[in-house]
């Protein structure tokens, strides 16, 4: 498929700003979509690039042979109304933008959150989802956008469907995950559950970029899952050192029970739930999920049907983001 033109939304954010450069090496004529006109100028000429939110992508006249999915909301607690809107109603957008420009295929960007438990997880394989999950409203706008593309297939309003789930993106530019840390870091020492002895997955993002740009040809095109990680889990204590200890940074970790902490993340979600505004509470259920517990992926379906293979190790993704903030404090 190298050669076709694909439209990329979430272009102006972390991962489609690494996914736009790693299809135009690949000889992909790519159109840039996003809200920061900023950023969007960093990776798109002027000719390619699609400013404005997803929903402006329903009137636009813009042929192409492939969309990847990338823009979300994404954070571990807001308004169900504002991640419906962003998630559920924006994966309906782009819907909408394949059918009328005649895109072959839809590859959608998921995530793992929709594994998420307060138990330890490994191996865990595509099929593995409780689509019931309540935990909190992104992941129930991540299932549920997935069950809208999956209908759209079926009624054939897209000929191609492809879902990615990446696992715990890490690289320059990083947002969230490594920010997150590093407040609650500076501010009162990382929570450690366990002795940290829980395994985590993370993926630099240039190797979801490269799965995502695979999956534009391959893959099951009838709604065919893939999950992405660098399929080198580590401890959590021993992810956060190396982290820590590259940035000359002394770890401060602070032990605490699952079962206490659950407790009071629950309260904090309730009192949270209830105060004008909703500030989101210091420390949630999800989030506990994601580093209380041990939780890997089976990547054996992305090896084997996408052909991927991840190129940047965990080790050189982390002295990455390390060099970067340094040079950045």
């Amino acid at each position: 498929m190298s050669g076709a033109r694909v439209l990329v939304t979430g272009a102006s954010g972390f991962l489609g700003g690494h996914v736009v450069p790693e299809l135009q090496r690949h000889g992909y004529e790519v159109f840039a979509a996003g809200r920061n006109t900023e950023a969007l100028a960093l990776v798109a000429d002027p000719d390619h690039r699609v400013p404005g939110d997803l929903a402006s992508l329903r009137a636009r006249d813009l042929p192409v042979d492939a969309v990847i999915h990338c823009a979300a909301l994404s954070t571990p607690w807001g308004h169900w109304k504002d991640f419906h809107r962003a998630n559920v109603e924006g994966t309906g957008h782009v819907v909408e933008f394949a059918r009328r420009n005649g895109a072959r295929r839809v590859v959608h960007v998921s995530s793992p959150s929709v594994y998420a438990a307060a138990r330890d997880r490994l191996g865990i394989r595509e099929h593995d989802v409780d689509r019931s999950n309540r935990l909190n409203g992104y992941i129930r706008s991540k299932i549920a956008a997935e069950d809208l593309l999956l209908e759209a297939l079926d009624a054939r309003t897209v000929p191609e469907v492809v879902i990615l789930r990446p696992r715990g993106l890490i690289g320059v530019g990083d947002p969230s995950l490594v920010p997150r840390l590093l407040d609650v870091h500076s501010r009162i020492g990382v929570p450690l559950f366990d002795g940290g002895h829980n395994l985590i997955d993370v993926t630099a993002v240039e190797n979801v970029a490269s799965a995502l740009r695979l999956a534009l040809d391959r893959g099951d095109p009838a709604g065919g899952v893939y999950n992405i990680t660098n399929d080198d889990p580590r401890a959590f204590r021993e992810l956060l050192t190396t982290l820590l200890e590259l940035m000359g940074e002394t770890p401060r970790f602070r032990p605490m029970s699952r079962r206490v902490a659950w407790t009071l993340a629950s309260l904090l979600e309730g009192v949270c739930g209830v105060v004008p505004g909703r500030p989101e509470p210091p420390l949630t259920r999800y989030t506990l999920s994601t580093i209380a517990y041990s939780q890997t992926l089976d990547i054996s379906r992305a090896r084997n049907e996408l052909g991927y293979r991840p190129v940047v190790s965990v080790d050189s993704a982390l002295a990455g983001v390390a060099a970067h903030l340094r040079r950045a404090a």
